[in-house]
Order: C-alpha cells, then sequence, then structure tokens
C-alpha cells in the first residue's frame, strides 16, 4: 500500500456484492488511506451485501436513487457532513438495462423501458455531477470517475441498448468535464473495462462468450475487477492532476486489436 489516498474523501456508487468492480474499488481505496461515504439504490441494497462493506471499511451508507435530483442533493449534503468537508473523489459505477433483463432484442425495445436504463445509466451521471457542481462540493484537483464499456464504439449486439448508454455515459463525461474543469480544478474521466463478471454484467446475453473472446484477443488478458479498482485509485490520487476529459481503456490491449492468433487459431481448428 502506497497511502496514496491519505486524507481524502468521496463518494462511491454502485457496490453491490462483493464482484462489483465499486466493491473492489472501496476497498482498495480503503486500504489507500482514503474515506467514503458508501451509497446505492435502495432495491439494490436489499439485494446486495453492502453492509458488510461498509462495516470492513468503516464507512457509512446513505440510501439513494441516483435519477432522483432530492436524493443526490440530500447525499451530497450529508456525505460532505459525515466526512467534514469538501469531496475529492467520486465513483459512479451504476448501469442498468430492462431491455436486457427481458430479453428484449435491440431491434424491439420497449422504449419506457429504454428510457428508464437511460436515466440510470448516463442521465444520472450528469445528475451527480451538476449536484456536486452547484453545492460547490469538489475540492480542487479532484477526480471523479465512471465505469463504461468498449460497446459504445463498436457493435457488440448483446449488449443492447446499454451500447448508447455507455456511449452518452462517456459524452456527459467529456462535456461536464470541461465545465468542471474549467470553473473548479475537477477531473472527469471514464475507465472503459474488460468485460468482468458482476452481478450486472452476468445479465448480458452471451456473456461469458465476450469474456472468453475478449480473453483470447488481448495480449494481456481481461483486466479484472480488482485491475480497475487499482487504475481507479490511480486517477483518484494527486499522480494524475492533469489528466481529464478521458476514456481510458482498462482491457489488456483489447481496443487496439485487429485480430490475434489465438482467435486465429480457433477459427482455424475449426475447418
Amino acid at each position: 500500500m502506497y497511502n496514496l489516498l491519505k486524507g481524502k474523501k468521496g463518494i462511491i456508487f454502485g457496490a453491490l456484492d462483493e464482484n462489483s468492480i465499486a466493491w473492489k474499488t472501496a476497498e482498495r481505496v480503503h486500504e489507500e488511506g482514503g474515506e467514503f461515504v458508501l451509497t446505492n439504490a435502495p432495491v439494490a441494497m436489499r439485494m446486495g451485501q453492502i453492509n458488510a462493506l461498509a462495516e470492513k471499511t468503516g464507512s457509512q451508507i446513505i440510501p439513494a436513487d441516483a435519477t432522483s435530483e432530492e436524493d443526490l442533493q440530500n447525499l451530497v449534503d450529508k456525505s460532505m457532513e459525515i466526512l467534514g468537508g469538501k469531496l475529492d473523489f467520486v465513483l459512479h459505477s451504476i448501469g442498468m438495462s430492462i431491455n436486457v433483463r427481458k430479453g428484449r432484442a435491440y431491434t424491439d425495445q420497449k422504449y419506457d423501458w429504454t428510457q428508464k436504463g437511460t436515466d440510470v445509466s448516463a442521465m444520472s451521471f450528469h445528475k451527480v455531477m451538476q449536484t456536486l457542481y452547484k453545492a460547490d462540493a469538489m475540492n480542487e484537483w479532484g477526480s471523479i470517475v465512471a465505469l463504461t464499456y468498449m460497446a459504445a464504439q463498436r457493435v457488440f449486439p448483446d449488449y443492447n441498448d446499454m451500447a448508447d448508454n455507455k456511449a452518452y455515459l462517456e459524452s456527459i463525461a467529456r462535456s461536464f468535464g470541461y465545465f468542471f474543469g474549467r470553473d473548479k480544478n475537477v477531473r472527469v474521466n471514464t475507465i472503459s473495462q474488460s468485460p468482468t463478471p458482476t452481478t450486472a454484467g452476468s445479465g448480458v446475453k452471451g456473456f461469458d462468450g465476450f469474456i472468453a473472446y475478449a480473453e483470447k484477443m488481448s495480449p494481456l488478458g481481461n483486466a479484472t475487477a480488482m485491475d480497475c479498482a487499482n487504475y481507479t485509485v490511480t486517477l483518484f490520487s494527486d499522480l494524475t492532476k492533469r489528466v481529464t476529459l478521458q476514456n481510458l481503456y482498462n482491457d489488456g490491449g483489447f481496443s487496439n486489436m485487429g485480430v490475434s492468433d489465438a482467435v486465429m487459431d480457433e477459427f482455424m481448428n475449426k475447418e
């Protein structure tokens, strides 16, 4: 441990269970000396084991619906009260598609479900940042990070409308990141993570195939949830003070690959 986050305080959204990237990040932030408030939607909290994480990291939990401006204002106000001042870091690790959950194809979406998924997965990031911005809740040189996936740039058919949600999320990071940087000296970035067997990710049709293919394509193999947590810690630290408006790939090199020997071998062996 390097004490990279000693004295820093923040909010971590989305820890559900020990498979969650947000959960691993909370553990690593704690190990690096950071303090934080944990938050998730009330319905998600009933499904997960967030109380165990709070006890392990000495953190308090504030339930909040990230689509509710009122809930977010309460979360920010109470977090600053609990932590004793402004925030240094925020992790947005939230995503949901009802179309995916219900098995609706991309070409047969139920649009009220689509709209709900967009609100939860992407618009919530704007709402979080707008709440922080208006409340002047971030310390100078603070860091805001959201998690994404490269289906925002390339076609992964079974990722469905979540691909659109992630593209919107990344655009919000750039657009709001400009204002946060200009006005508050706060950086905003997204991490495009390898397919990771979290509770949410595993709900995507063909997810095991995603993981196997990415593993064969990536020269370093798939990045794990812990790899992502470590990367997030560096972005929360003072070592990356001038990194902002970036979509940063933590994917073992997958995003720059055209084809790999392992994938070619797989196809040749089937002939």
